[in-house]
């Protein structure tokens, strides 16, 4: 049942007057004459939690969402009782409670600007189908107001005037404007008056959010049950904003290995054995670089979860060996459905135990997916979450499978008319008793969740690798993730760029799309393109159907081939910037990708702009959505950048034609950033480095740079050891200067700095690194502007006369 937000006045569906007040250290209890009570807890200066009841007793405060790590405490807390509000004031906010309707009204403190504003607020309506009610929230849309978030939605990046909803849907070869799809992230960004703030609202049941469609000066969001529980969380910045809503509902637990980050081929399926031999013996003979190969649900004995079809791969252990030999760690698929076959150990064991979900009047849920008739483990009980974990031990320990997809989790049944659980299925919370419409949206979550434990368990001291479909606010902390089935065009395309920025904006950096497309076949073209928006995915994996032909990057004509080289040999220079962004995501929740609106939100051009997009923080990217392109039109952020095939310098602030065959596309560096990059490798760590380039990009001022680097897999990092460099970059018109600070005990294996120098105003005469005067002869390259020195410089200074 879908309800609409319009409010109808009548019974006791509202908030009344304040009659009493009372506080608990960090938290505020609102009293009003009709039984509801406001808790309002002060998380941090910039973080306010509002907690809603209608029956005097607040549910038990149980969130999956929710990190134990969660940053909490405030310098600052003031209440004051006026003569129509309470007014509650952190060093950050001012927090206004009506005392005539419970309405919130929100400032900044230092300059008393009005952030956010209750319309009607908090109201309700009694469910009479389910019991309990139907809460609703209802928001004053600001003047110019704009809104980001959501998750995976496939719309434009600014939800301004449409409206969503929250259930997490196995929605295969979905569209432009399909809602929902696979995930559920209840929490989006605001915007205006060059302020941004946050709203996740912690509800699992099915939720909506209205971003001023149906009444254009209003924003609301509601669900069909639970408590009207959610986070305010004030910037100003839009990055900051997503990096504190990270911090609340977790950062990922660790660094990815760095083989995760390299180039992952799939397809449903690659079997037999001798099938994925030839497809990794094409990569080494074809010179193109790749991690991970992918095993579909075809390497199960009659897709039956953690078992292997003999007969295809009769002995799994030694090819995967011989994979990991060639440089390549094999990714397996693991699905939620058991078959009910009471000869297979996993099903005989999940029914001694109780393990399985239940129907309200007892009997287990049962549903059909790929193995026929299954039951499905409840993941919501500890016990199971405990055992699924230990059923990894033979796939990875023994076997020595490196990573586990998690595929139809949302979870997915077929023949079914809503294609998923009914809403009488019975989950047990952990200790929370509950139906399937609270539950519906975490049971992937938690499937991911039992899965990582599982791999971190037996592949230690190796770091977990798992990849989730369905997700809740909150599976960044355990998984990846792709954006489900999409479909060769180039619309999906577009709906594929779009999705990775929304979703590195609701605080899942780790994601990707099926590149080339799940669904069809894509033309050469689509899949050059894609290469080349993908490999600035954090998650870059080509997966197909085999309902359709084949897609590898041999698949279509040499000069397709030749193109997804080239651009896949600069996904692989790329990786220790890469790691570097990923070591600022788990530190500080850093986004990897930035749309420009969180870029530089001061320009209100880029808040309408979908296309572009930062990578890190100083590679502009802007793919080519188009067929037939021969270059187009994009948005240029302000500033100086330069053209990464050119050295051109341009000035941003405006649109620009950029030049871009089909072998080319739009890319962009930041001036004054330092990008080290790697040499060309088949697979990561296939090389002992003694080298690595760092292109820097003269700039007349001030830029700070970093690289970060460890052995790349393993918990070493976590005591120290790892080197953090921070290289600070001053430009003058006659002079470059670069000072480097280093954190850590690691010793990387490289020696030595490339330093290749784009853009210098200057011939250069004189060097000076740590104070001492270096021939021109020994460390210029060619009379280019590229040199060898020490890694372990601290200061260098390169002069020069005007050109």
């Amino acid at each position: 049942m879908i309800v609409n937000t319009e409010l109808e006045q009548k019974g006791n569906l509202f908030p009344s007057k304040i009659i009493k007040f009372k506080k608990d250290v960090d938290t505020l209890f609102f009293y009003t004459d009709n039984n509801v009570i406001l808790q309002l807890k002060v998380l941090r200066d910039s973080v306010l939690r509002f907690r809603y009841t209608t029956t005097g007793t607040f549910e038990n405060d149980f969130s999956y969402a929710i990190t134990k790590y969660a940053s909490t405490g405030y310098n600052k807390l003031v209440i004051e009782d006026k003569e129509t509000y309470f007014e509650v004031t952190t060093s950050k906010l001012i927090c206004r409670i009506s005392k005539e309707n419970l309405s919130v009204s929100i400032y900044d403190a230092h300059d008393m600007t009005l952030i956010n504003q209750d319309e009607i607020g908090f109201h309700w309506e009694e469910s009479y189908e389910f019991g309990g009610n139907i809460v609703k929230m209802s928001k004053v849309v600001n003047e110019r107001e704009s809104y980001f978030g959501l998750g995976d939605k496939p719309e434009h990046l600014n939800l301004k005037g449409k409206r969503f909803q929250n259930w997490v849907t196995d929605s295969y070869a979905f569209g432009k404007h399909t809602d929902p799809i696979y995930k559920a992230i209840p929490f989006y960004t605001g915007l205006h008056h060059n302020k941004a703030y946050g709203i996740f609202f912690d509800n699992t049941f099915q939720s909506f959010f209205d971003f001023g469609q149906e009444r254009r000066n209003v924003t609301s969001f509601w669900a069909q049950g639970g408590e009207m529980d959610y986070y305010f969380i004030y910037g100003p910045k839009v990055q900051s904003v997503v990096e504190k809503y990270t911090d609340l509902t977790g950062k990922p637990h660790q660094l990815p290995p760095l083989w995760a980050l390299g180039f992952h081929q799939c397809k449903w399926s690659y079997y037999p054995e001798a099938n994925v031999k030839a497809i990794t013996n094409k990569f080494r003979e074809l010179q193109i670089p790749c991690d991970a190969i992918y095993l579909d649900i075809d390497y199960m004995d009659g897709f039956r979860c953690f078992t292997w079809n003999k007969e295809y791969f009769p002995d799994p252990k030694r090819m995967v060996k011989e994979l990991a030999d060639d440089g390549f760690k094999t990714v397996a698929i693991i699905d939620p459905g058991i078959k009910i076959d009471n000869e297979y150990s996993v099903f005989k064991e999940a029914l001694d135990k109780d393990y399985f979900c239940k129907r309200a009047d007892g009997p287990y849920m049962k549903g059909k997916v790929w193995p026929g008739e299954c039951y499905f483990p409840d993941f919501t009980k500890p016990e199971v979450r405990d055992w699924w974990s230990g059923l990894f031990q033979e796939l990875i320990e023994d076997v020595g499978i490196q990573g586990v997809w998690n595929d139809m989790n949302e979870p997915a049944v077929m023949e079914v008319p809503n294609k998923t659980f009914p809403d009488d299925v019975r989950h047990d919370y952990d200790g929370n008793p509950c139906s399937h419409r609270k539950a519906h949206n975490i049971y992937g979550m938690q499937m991911a969740r039992a899965t990582y434990h599982g791999l971190k368990k037996f592949n230690y001291p190796k770091r977990p690798f798992v990849i989730t479909r369905a997700a809740y606010s909150g599976t960044q902390r355990y998984t990846s993730t792709w954006t489900g089935d999409n479909v060769a065009t180039w619309e999906h395309l577009w709906i594929a760029n779009v999705q990775a920025q929304r979703m590195a904006m609701s605080g899942f950096s780790f994601a990707g799309s099926d590149i080339g497309g799940f669904a069809e076949q894509p033309q050469g073209e689509l899949f050059t393109r894609w290469i080349q928006l993908g490999i600035f995915h954090p998650f870059c994996r080509v997966h197909s159907s085999g309902d359709h032909g084949d897609q590898e990057p041999w698949a279509f004509d040499e000069d397709v081939t030749d193109i997804v080289r080239k651009f896949i040999e600069l996904r692989y220079q790329l990786l220790p910037y890469l790691y570097t962004c990923f070591w600022n995501l788990v530190e500080h929740g850093t986004p990897i990708l930035q749309s420009l609106v969180m870029y530089d939100q001061e320009d209100s051009q880029t808040y309408y702009r979908t296309d572009e997009f930062i990578f890190g923080k100083q590679i502009l990217v802007c793919p080519i959505l188009e067929p037939n392109a021969k270059g187009r039109r994009m948005y240029i952020p302000r500033g100086t950048w330069y053209n990464l095939w050119t050295d051109e310098q341009v000035q941003g602030g405006k649109e620009k034609w950029v030049d871009a065959e089909i072998d080319s596309m739009p890319i962009f560096i930041k001036a004054g950033a330092i990008i080290p990059k790697y040499p060309v490798q088949q697979y990561t760590d296939e090389k002992n480095i003694e080298e690595i380039t760092l292109d820097i990009y003269y700039k007349e001022g001030k830029e700070v740079s970093q690289v970060f680097e460890d052995a790349h897999d393993g918990y070493d990092y976590t005591k120290g050891r790892y080197s953090f460099r921070i290289i600070k970059l001053t430009g003058k018109p006659n002079e470059l200067i670069l000072q480097q600070h280093k954190e850590g005990t690691y010793e990387a294996a490289f020696k030595w700095f490339k330093l290749k120098i784009h853009g210098l105003p200057f011939q250069i005469k004189e060097i000076e690194i740590d104070n001492v005067i270096i021939p021109l002869d020994k460390l210029i390259e060619n009379g280019t502007s590229s040199m060898i020195i020490d890694k372990k410089f601290s200061e260098i200074h390169i002069k020069g006369n005007l050109l």
